[in-house]
């Protein structure tokens, strides 16, 4: 086999030392066109020399590039170097396609492929595909501004993982029949799979086992959907037997639900990865539109019309779609004991906002005005968003200064002016301050657990 070259046979005659060409496998492929893929080797954050392929555009200086990371599927597969039909359409338009064999991979002897075990979405394997990224960067190859990842199966699992646990890393993310939930994944494996259950739970985790199910749900991306930040193309067969449209669906609700942009696929006559013509073409146009939009690569604009027919068949509204029963469950279990999603004050814009307020307390009624403005300021040398709320009352002008952090969203102080006043600063294990009010004052010191 030959990376520019799909597959051509020839016969070796011994006797006579030549070789006749019997046939080529795409002979209407113009190879001569075709990107040269690169094994490559690369250091992880713990100094492990990780393997990869790396296939530039021909006709430009591989310099600040937009890049599509490309991981396999298994976990325990591995990518070869040699012809690779998403490697050369990527790179047709204009993209570096970079396919990591992350820890966990197969080829690599059997350290390398136990290093993967238990290791995913927040452990080495992931992180292998990050450092993949950033060693990209370093070498002047990748704009870090113009990063996607693209996967199918397990490597949709990693590119979920990837937009979900490092959300700054990546523009965009093309999850591909791709795992969500762990749990779900191992509860729901389909018959044929049975005689590898035990390697899937030495890789995995037993979902039955309490531990190992808390640990399987700490690196689900589904449960932390709220830290996605950037738009999504998420493709899915209906009857997938392997990766259920549950995961997909649940996904596709959460990351909606959040106001971030995403984009849905699904082909009612595909399973765990699409064979029919017609559906791989329909795949391959909303792929290209998707990345050209986020990562600004070339795109062909003429569409057979029955490619285009069944690309509109087998889009779906992510407004028509509902979260899966059993998802649904999962997440208001793990709601009652999990710890709340992180704070992230960047998502905070200064604004200024007008709100009309009818109060009534028995036969009393009052119609109040509130300004509220959000500002970024600084204050002692710590950056803060400061909340000021004026209120306009009957007695006169009522004015609230709430200050927080601006990365973590912690409170550090709030004033309250007017009639009475309130002033309170906020500590790690207490709050302190005082409230005065009619000649009077009360001091404030509330111990936090």
């Amino acid at each position: 086999p030959r990376d520019v070259d799909p597959g051509t046979v020839y016969l070796y005659d011994r006797d006579a030392g030549t070789v006749a060409k019997q046939y080529e496998s795409r002979p209407e492929l113009p190879t001569e066109h075709l990107a040269h893929m690169k094994p490559v080797r690369y250091q992880a954050r713990d100094g492990l020399s990780v393997p990869a392929y790396l296939t530039l555009p021909r006709g430009v200086e591989p310099e600040d590039l937009p890049v599509v990371i490309l991981p396999h599927g298994g976990p325990s597969a591995r990518d070869y170097w040699g012809y690779d039909a998403y490697a050369q359409f990527l790179a047709n338009r204009g993209y570096a396609v970079f396919q990591p064999n992350y820890r966990g991979s197969s080829g690599y002897g059997e350290a390398f492929l136990n290093a993967g075990n238990r290791a995913w979405g927040t452990g080495p394997s992931q992180h292998d595909a990050t450092d993949g990224v950033k060693w990209l960067i370093a070498e002047g190859i990748a704009d870090p501004e113009r990063v996607c990842i693209f996967g199918g199966s397990w490597g949709g699992y990693m590119t979920l993982a990837g937009v979900t646990f490092t959300p700054d890393l990546y523009r965009c993310g093309v999850p591909y029949v791709a795992p969500s939930n762990l749990v779900t994944l191992l509860e729901s494996i389909p018959p044929y799979w049975k005689p590898f259950a035990k390697t899937l739970f030495m890789r995995l985790g037993d979902p039955a086992v309490e531990a190992d199910r808390k640990d399987m749900e700490s690196r689900s991306p589904f449960f932390f959907s709220d830290r996605i930040k950037v738009p999504l193309l998420v493709i899915q067969g209906a009857n997938d037997p392997r990766v259920k449209k549950a995961e997909a669906d649940s996904i596709v609700v959460a990351v909606r639900d959040k106001g971030k942009p995403v984009e849905y696929l699904v082909a009612p006559d595909e399973g765990h990865g699409f064979r029919a013509p017609e559906n791989r073409m329909s795949v391959a146009v909303a792929l290209e539109r998707f990345l050209a939009k986020h990562l600004g690569g070339r795109v062909q604009d003429e569409v057979r019309p029955e490619i285009a027919e069944r690309l509109a068949a087998i889009t779906v509204d992510p407004a028509s779609v509902k979260m899966p029963d059993k998802f649904e469950k999962a997440l208001l279990a793990r709601a009652r004991t999990a710890p709340l999603p992180a704070a992230d004050g960047s998502a905070i814009q200064p604004a200024t906002l007008s709100y009309k307020v009818h109060m009534e307390m028995g036969s009393r009624k009052m119609d109040l005005d509130v300004t509220r403005t959000v500002e970024r300021t600084k204050k002692e040398d710590r950056p803060r968003i400061r909340i000021t709320s004026t209120t306009k009352l009957p007695m006169g002008e009522q004015v609230d200064v709430f200050d927080l952090d601006a990365e973590t969203l912690r409170p550090i102080e709030r004033e309250v002016g007017g009639m009475a006043t309130v002033k309170l600063k906020y500590g790690d294990d207490a709050i302190t301050g005082e409230m005065a009010g009619g000649g009077r004052k009360m001091p404030i010191d509330a111990k936090l657990q």
